[in-house]
């Protein structure tokens, strides 16, 4: 009876690392890699779903800092350096934070690259910018994509509920 008590606990033990494992997460992971010129592009996210919510100013808060994905940190990595809305920021790898506004952005790249979405890196900014978001047709899952590449310059699209954010690059050399 005791052997048996035994057994049927370890098959428990064992069992629950296999269900968790099988959890699928809400968020699901993406990437995107794209070429500017000579630059490789890439961007590592996690895709939350709008799911009904009220998305900006309500799920997330107008000018706070906000991690614009979930789960782990959005990590942007370049081979080279580039200019993002005409300021440079060197080859390397970020993690990118925001501050949502009713109708302007701050986009930050951090150097803590390996940082969890609730946790701001202060201090570890290489580079902010301001750019004014548009309104588009709703997108239920947040998503990154390149609207338009052309010789050195590209636009990177942030794109969650209506709301889309363009961010200019351009290839610095």
């Amino acid at each position: 009876m005791k052997v048996r008590f035994l057994i049927a606990i370890a098959l428990v033990l064992f069992a629950l690392p296999a269900a968790q494992a099988q959890k699928i997460k809400k968020s699901q992971k993406a990437g995107l890699t794209q070429t500017i010129a000579k630059t490789e592009i890439s961007i590592d996210y996690y895709r939350p779903v709008a799911r009904g919510r009220e998305l900006f100013g309500k799920l997330v808060k107008y000018d706070k800092v906000w991690q614009p994905g979930a789960n782990n940190a959005t990590v942007f990595e370049i081979s080279n350096d580039i200019t993002v809305e005409g300021q440079k920021l060197s080859a390397g790898k970020y993690s990118l934070w925001s501050i949502p506004g009713k109708t302007e952005w701050v986009f930050i790249f951090s150097n803590d690259w390996d940082a969890w979405h609730t946790e701001y890196p202060e201090g570890s900014d290489a580079l902010r910018v301001t750019v004014q978001s548009e309104s588009g047709q709703h997108m239920e899952t947040l998503a990154y994509y390149f609207s338009y590449i052309e010789g050195k310059e590209g636009t990177l699209n942030f794109h969650w509920g209506e709301t889309i954010v363009p961010l200019r690059i351009k290839q610095d050399k």
